[in-house]
């Protein structure tokens, strides 16, 4: 198993009330198992002890972009951004299959079987399903593989990743959605990075937007269709 490391590197922004950083895919946002590293863990240590807030998470095998609170009051700000819409957050997705239309609207309700850490599209009303939102625009598409940049209205348990299996769509290497892919996806990181984030700052109200481009190697084999 490759060990993912966080260094100073990763920080894209930092000041008195916020860190904005690179979370590689392969490192979880917090970690339940004791003596396992993780972001949270790596910014305690940077940061020596000193407080640090998590507003939003990304599941442990994608990559993107992260805003921390180093402050309570700057947390409290930043999560009713999260709750209330104005935090955006864009994706770019590697996909497999046909699109059923190149640009859209999805909503779904999903049910999280905690059991299994998976969730899936059900009726609504069914359980304790939550209500799913995603727009996505297919930036180019050929030979059953293609890229799409999506922008998350709301943020299940693996949102993305299900809804876009469930619509023919399945992220390029992701196992766990997508058992049956191309032998080349075997051992390939899962095709999600989300690249872009957009939000105002807690103290100052500017509008802030950073973006990094994606690592995983299924970026670089489409970066044609990757817009400037």
């Amino acid at each position: 198993m490759v060990m993912i490391i966080w260094n100073k590197k990763d920080i894209l922004y930092e000041d008195r009330q916020i860190l904005v950083c690179r979370k590689h895919a392969g490192m979880a946002v917090q970690s339940a198992r004791i003596g396992q590293m993780d972001m949270e863990s790596s910014l305690r240590n940077y940061l020596k002890g000193g407080y640090i807030g998590i507003i939003q998470r990304l599941d442990q095998p994608v990559e993107g972009v992260l805003v921390f609170a180093k402050t309570q009051k700057a947390a409290a700000a930043l999560n009713r951004q999260h709750q209330n819409g104005k935090m955006k957050k864009y994706y770019l997705a590697a996909f497999t299959g046909k699109p059923e239309s190149m640009s859209g609207t999805w909503e779904d309700f999903l049910l999280k079987d905690s059991r299994t850490n998976t969730s899936k599209v059900v009726r609504e009303g069914m359980g304790q399903s939550k209500r799913a939102v995603l727009h996505y625009r297919v930036l180019g598409w050929q030979a059953d593989v293609g890229l799409a940049e999506v922008l998350l209205e709301t943020g299940r348990h693996h949102q993305i990743r299900v809804q876009m299996a469930h619509h023919g769509m399945p992220l390029w290497g992701d196992g766990k959605y997508n058992p049956h892919g191309k032998p080349e996806e075997k051992g390939e990181m899962v095709g999600l990075c989300a690249f872009c984030l957009e939000f105002e700052h807690p103290e100052t109200g500017k509008k802030l937007q950073f973006k990094i481009e994606p690592e995983g190697s299924i970026f670089k084999k489409l970066s044609a269709y990757l817009e400037p």
